[in-house]
């Protein structure tokens, strides 16, 4: 989602320089720009309304309109697109269009290049001598022609000899011919300062490498250059004036040089420089406070300064560009309390406050209980917005001055994918929806005055991209009348012009004008054909955009447009109505800019800036008779105009270039000796404000004064006075549908079927009352009064007592998994029913519950911790004398996998189950996913349990792999078994020198497997693919010795495998014996290898039909019997053991070797060793042989070990 652009009336503010992070790129042969600083704007402002996705910055109105207070920078690092500038001067008869040049210097052809060039050269000396000479405004013939008649029809004329002159008075800003970029800041009310910083940005660098400081103390009539006051050396990037004293200025200068601050308090008289030690990338003044300042750093760092930038102190740590407010008076208690978009660690968003004087962790709330989506924080004015996304779908959520946030309610099955705050004047909020399916419109919605409740206002206003990407709609808010505003809506694939009175309540299309130019009719009959406007604001803040309006000069609509049946780029003409769009005349035939002078008493036009003039054009009724005026001796490339700068005096001031190498021009225009006389009260007459002949407008009837047409005499104040506001009756009109109800074809409002009107809320309770919606509500701001007022206005009811209904149990994220130990924050909704004598019983699912007296305890949340990790289900429960609702959810809570170990036999009979487990810690109940991979399979076995059973039809080593799914991640183990017919299985001891060097980890035994597999390979006569050695986990160390089957022939029949696999048996059980099986641990230590036990592997496949049970028994019995036997016979060819035999439960018979006793030969009990028993019960690992005939287990009971072949 992209920030959306809205057009507003008289909105100078919106028009000023947008802030960013980056300088635009661009050579000396690119257009030069230039940024306006407006009296009432304290740093510059972005062209762009920035929006969350979703939402868009603070809006004001002045007495200009609405303006924005969105964090601020420079105009040149905003997002336009660069190429814009990316063109050299096409080499062409033709004149480029406006667009190609609406933020910079026009390009123009090589002819008029040239020449323009030569004239501006070989006057240039003269210029630089001669700067300040004042040239008399004498008519001449004009070079751009007004329209096709312009001398003929009589609407355009010169001045006349014995008429006043202009004076204008033109200065060089000479040795900045190189600069491309400058900013300009004039504080307008009771000051003759004018201030310009002009920077050549060199896009081969990256950065700026020179600037000038120039200073006018007489409406701009002279300038003074300033580099010297502030340092010759010093690169200055940005200019800032404080919005409470505009005789505070802060300059900037350019962090590729040094970072640092000039601070005056003198209108730039004269400076004093701080250092500082981090980037500045934007400011925002205290509405209130002068010396109040934050500074965002390119770090994501927020400072504050109570000192006007002298010092500073951090605010707040990773905190989301333009997302920080100032304190909002009459809402917040503390002037110094700001609002801002903090970034989490782990990087989640939050709605953070704190006081900028002291903003340490303990001192922060957080209004909004969750984390919010990135760049969706407004505050503005009463309301707080933020946008919270789960699960892929958008929420709203709203705080009406500083109360509880709750969730926007937007028509049902509107399903926003991109939302946007358009103004919260007048006590409501104004959203432009993109809904689910549409794509290049958005639904204008307009809510309550909580801002809760939207209804629809009109569908489908069209939107377009500006030069930086960034949405505009094509809404435009009239200056000086409330509820007025103009649209270009998407109807069946034509874009057409609607116009409004009483906000968004009724539409209808705009009244073509009845004759053109030279008085011939226009017959274009509605709704077939009507007038439709052009309603982009300008990208350039010093040109006034295709559509101007004025608050001092209600009812005065000036715009480009067409007449057809569709609003189109091409054939268009200049409009203007003088009666609040019902009216409307054609005033030219080209495209021009019209500013308002005099406080909206006259009006001025200069031609578009791709062809160079020296004429202006000043109406004095209301745009039916132009008279042509000159400004400049030469012509000038206009890249902009300041109005009015100062609210005693009447100055224009033209920025522009003679030719592409010139200097800077700036044309001081005081237009004061056109007027004859100040107006006295002869001059005025009174407008009725109307729509269509309709005298009640947002539900009064307003007379305004105005001064008559074509009277020359200058206004001096703000003339837009309303002489008298008398309410109207109320009717149908003055109300709109209420939320869930729609408007039909009749006009009547009846629910949407979505919507049951006769549900309550949860908080009507029994004895109190609530309203009863008729369908309808009254405009907000409408003044109406008696009529249908009480027929269509809620009415008063009392609250029944009803049973519970529409229980809703969520969670604050809407997620339904938590982790081990963290809070879970349950939220309870109910629809329908009593909250105040409903009973809540919420039960955990971990055993623990809660119960409250009544719903409102449950307003911030109920708070719960799992201290286990499972599946568990969460249930409420709401209940009252007529009746109870449940409602319950499953919550997965997990803790991260740390381990994962596949439990698998070394050896599996083919053809018969094996098991196969994972063993994972820490332990989890079913809240994880397994996949197994078995052998070959291409895909995979997927369980919620650790154990799976399968059966292996082909003989081989296989691969199996288990992966176990936690949250975001995935842990895995592979082992590799062997799938045989029959094998035999020989258990192995060693001697004790080896448990000192064992260290009981994975790597250990699959080397030490190897090398014990190496030294039985020396005494046996087989092959390497026949033998598999597993050394067990835990101390003492034991392994087991796995005897294959070779590779069979063709020829080679079944008996004689066995046979020959129990010679190699037998072999091995003689070497072990005869201790002809060692190996060398370590130089000096050899370990000798025993064999502790032979297992009853079957040497042919058969089926068993013995219980389990019975054949553990069996196996017992034998084992037992044969380590005493084996040791018994051995015992002799063993001179260090001496092993204590159990006789009976109190006394342990010794028996003593007939070799070499001495006092140093160790002993061991029997006792000693793990029983069959014992081993079972150590339950973390346990190797099987599928052949149902032994099993071994070993230890570890805390940390999962790996049991390692030696293959």
């Amino acid at each position: 989602m992209s920030p959306m652009q809205v057009n507003y009336a008289g909105d100078e503010r919106l028009r000023d320089p947008p802030d960013s992070g980056k300088y635009l790129r661009q050579d000396q042969k690119k257009p030069k720009l230039i940024t306006v600083l407006y009296p009432n704007v304290g740093v510059p402002t972005g062209l762009e309304v920035d929006g969350f996705p979703g939402i868009a910055p603070k809006l004001e109105r002045n007495a200009e309109g609405i303006t924005s207070r969105a964090p601020l920078g420079n105009f040149t690092e905003s997002a336009l697109d660069e190429e814009l500038f990316s063109d050299e001067y096409v080499k062409s008869e033709s004149v480029l269009e406006s667009e190609d040049a609406a933020l910079g210097r026009a390009k123009r052809s090589v002819p008029e290049f040239l020449e323009s060039a030569r004239s501006a050269d070989a006057r240039s000396e003269e210029q630089r001598k001669t700067s300040g000479l004042r040239v008399d405004g004498q008519s001449k013939r004009a070079e751009v022609r007004w329209n096709k008649d312009d001398e003929h029809d009589g609407r355009v004329s010169d001045s006349r000899p014995d008429e006043p002159k202009l004076t204008s008075s033109t200065f060089a800003l000479a040795g900045d011919s190189a600069h491309n970029h400058a900013v300009v800041y004039w504080t307008g009310k009771n000051s003759s300062v004018i201030l310009i910083l002009t920077k050549l940005y060199d896009f081969h660098l990256g950065s700026v490498t020179e600037s000038t400081l120039w200073r006018s103390t007489d409406y701009g009539s002279t300038y003074e250059r300033l580099n010297d006051k502030v340092g010759v050396k010093t690169v200055l990037s940005y200019l800032y004036v404080c919005p409470t004293n505009k005789r505070k200025i802060m300059v900037l200068t350019d962090p590729e040089f040094e970072s640092s601050v000039l601070i005056s308090s003198d209108e730039g008289s004269s400076y004093q420089k701080y250092r500082l030690n981090f980037f500045v990338l934007s400011l925002l003044f205290h509405h209130t406070q002068e010396d109040w300042a934050l500074a965002y750093s390119h770090d994501q760092k927020l400072y504050s300064s109570f000192d006007f930038g002298r010092k500073w102190q951090l605010v707040h740590e990773r905190v989301t560009p333009n997302r920080f407010y100032w304190s909002v008076t009459g809402l917040d208690k503390d002037l110094g309390l700001v609002h801002m978009e903090a970034h989490t660690p782990d990087g989640h968003c939050q709605y953070v406050t704190c006081r900028a004087q002291a903003c340490s962790e303990s001192s922060r709330t957080y209004p909004f209980s969750g984390y919010i989506e990135t760049n969706s924080l407004v505050v503005q004015d009463e309301y707080v917005f933020v946008q919270v996304t789960t699960t892929g779908r958008a929420s709203y959520y709203v705080s009406y001055q500083r109360e509880p946030f709750v969730r926007i309610k937007i028509p049902k099955y509107s399903l926003p994918k991109d939302m946007h705050i358009v103004s919260t004047d007048q006590g409501q909020v104004f959203t432009a929806v993109q809904e689910w399916n549409q794509n290049d419109t958005y639904n204008m919605y307009i809510s309550d005055t909580r801002g809760v409740y939207f209804t629809l206002a009109l569908e489908n206003v069209r939107t377009s991209r500006g030069l930086g990407g960034n949405s505009m709609i094509d809404l435009y808010e009239v200056a000086g009348i409330e509820g007025m505003l103009i649209a270009n809506r998407k109807v069946e694939n034509q874009v057409k012009t609607y116009i409004t009175y009483n906000k968004g309540r009724d539409w209808r299309l705009l009244q073509a004008p009845t004759t053109d130019l030279a008085g011939n009719p226009i017959h274009c009959v509605l709704p077939f054909c009507s007038l439709h406007l052009q309603l982009q604001m300008s990208e350039n803040p010093y040109l006034s955009g295709s559509i101007s309006t004025k608050s001092s000069a209600p009812g005065v609509i000036v715009a480009t447009g067409n007449i057809g049946s569709e609003l189109s780029y091409s054939n268009v003409a200049m409009f203007i109505s003088s009666d609040a769009g019902n009216n409307w005349r054609q005033i030219c035939e080209e495209e021009h800019n019209v500013w308002f002078l005099d406080k909206g008493g006259a009006l001025v036009a200069v031609k578009q800036p791709t062809v160079p003039t020296r004429h202006l054009w000043i109406s004095f009724d209301e745009g039916r008779q132009w008279t042509r005026h000159s400004f400049s001796a030469m012509p000038l490339f206009v890249d902009g105009v300041l109005v009015e700068a100062g609210a005693e005096n009447q100055i224009m001031t033209f920025f522009g270039h003679f030719s592409h190498r010139s200097e800077w021009q700036l044309i001081k225009i005081d237009y004061k000796s056109i007027f004859t006389r100040r107006c006295t009260e002869g001059d005025y007459q009174t407008w009725h404000l109307h729509n269509q002949g309709e005298p009640c407008i947002m539900g009064q009837k307003q007379i305004y004064m105005k001064r008559r047409p074509g009277n020359y005499c200058m206004v001096g104040w703000d003339n837009s006075r309303i002489l008298s506001a008398e309410p109207c009756i109320c009717r149908a009109h003055d109300f709109e549908c209420d939320y869930g109800f729609e408007r039909r074809g009749d006009g009547n409002c009846l629910p949407a079927f979505w919507f049951n009107p006769s549900t309550l809320s949860q908080s009507c309770s029994q004895g109190q009352n609530y309203l009863n919606s008729t369908g309808y509500r009254k405009v907000v701001a409408n003044n109406c009064t008696k009529g249908v007022k009480e027929m269509y206005t809620a009415r008063k009811q009392q609250c029944p007592n009803r049973p519970p209904r529409g229980l809703v149990l969520t969670t604050h994220d809407d997620k339904l998994t938590a982790n081990m130990g963290s809070n879970v924050t349950f939220l309870v909704r109910l629809e329908e029913g009593d909250s105040m004598r409903t009973n809540i019983q919420l039960d955990f699912g971990d055993g623990t519950a809660v119960s409250y007296s009544n719903l409102s305890w449950t307003q911030e949340g109920i708070r719960h911790v799992y201290r286990s990790a499972g599946i568990f289900r969460v249930t409420v429960q709401a209940e009252n004398s007529l009746g109870f609702d449940t409602s319950s959810l499953y919550l997965h809570v997990t803790c991260p996998v740390e381990h994962i170990q596949l439990l698998a036999p070394y050896v599996v009979i083919k053809n018969k189950e094996v098991n196969l487990t994972a063993v994972v810690w820490p332990s989890h109940f079913r809240t994880l996913t397994y996949f197994w991979w078995l052998g070959n399979n291409t895909e995979p076995i997927i369980t919620l349990d650790s154990s799976v059973s399968h059966t292996f039809s082909t003989e081989g080593m296989v691969t199996i792999t288990v992966q176990v799914s936690s949250g975001d991640s995935i842990l895995q183990d592979t082992r590799s078994i062997a799938i045989q017919e029959f094998f035999k299985s020989l258990l192995l001891s060693f001697s004790p020198n080896l448990d000192e060097a064992n260290p009981d980890i994975p790597e250990w035994r699959q080397d030490v497997g190897r090398v014990i597999k190496k030294a039985v390979l020396q005494v046996a006569d087989i092959s390497e693919e026949q033998l598999l050695v597993a050394v067990f986990p835990g101390i003492p160390t034991a392994a087991e010795l796995f005897l294959l089957p070779p590779p069979r022939n063709q020829s080679d029949g079944r008996k004689q495998t066995e046979e020959d696999l129990v010679q190699i048996s037998e072999i091995l059980v003689n070497a072990l014996n005869q201790i002809s099986v060692e190996f060398e641990l370590k130089p000096g230590s050899r370990v000798i290898v025993y064999i502790t036990q032979l297992t009853l592997a079957p040497l042919v496949d058969s089926i068993p039909r013995h219980s389990s049970s019975a054949m553990l028994m069996l196996l017992s019995v034998v084992f037992l019997g044969l380590a005493v036997f084996l040791i018994y016979k051995f015992k002799r060819k063993i001179p260090w053991i001496n092993i204590y035999a159990e006789v009976n439960h109190e006394k342990e018979q010794e028996m003593i070797s007939t070799v070499g006793q001495n006092d140093t030969t160790p002993k061991i009990t029997l006792s000693e060793f793990s029983t069959q028993k014992e081993l079972r019960e150590k339950d973390v690992i346990t190797t099987t042989v599928m052949n149902k005939h032994a099993t071994f287990g070993v230890t570890q009971k805390i940390n999962p070990t790996t049991i390692s072949v030696g293959v």
